[in-house]
């Protein structure tokens, strides 16, 4: 617990890529449905308030992307694309 350290993302400045902490808006490309997730630790990571954790297959392909990407999500469904309309640092 002595090397944990709190990552405020509202102190960083917004570059619009992907990060830990940030709220994505991403849009589904086939079906055009609009999702609003929050990235964030598996402890904290709730789908009832759309925060997911950041070891998830969706967000390991959104961190690092900027706005405009298209990202590839593999589902068990099949593949799913997604554009990132919107990083924010709420």
């Amino acid at each position: 617990l002595a090397d944990a350290q709190v990552i405020d993302v509202k102190a960083i400045t917004p570059s619009g890529r992907v990060i830990f902490g940030t709220t994505v808006t991403i849009v589904n490309c086939d079906t055009d449905e609009e999702k609003v997730y929050q990235i964030v630790g598996d402890d904290e990571a709730d789908i009832k308030q759309n925060k997911i954790s950041v070891s998830l297959p969706i967000s390991r392909a959104l961190v690092g992307k900027e706005v405009g990407d298209v990202v590839v999500v593999r589902a068990p469904s099949g593949d799913v694309e997604y554009e990132i309309d919107k990083v924010e640092h709420i």
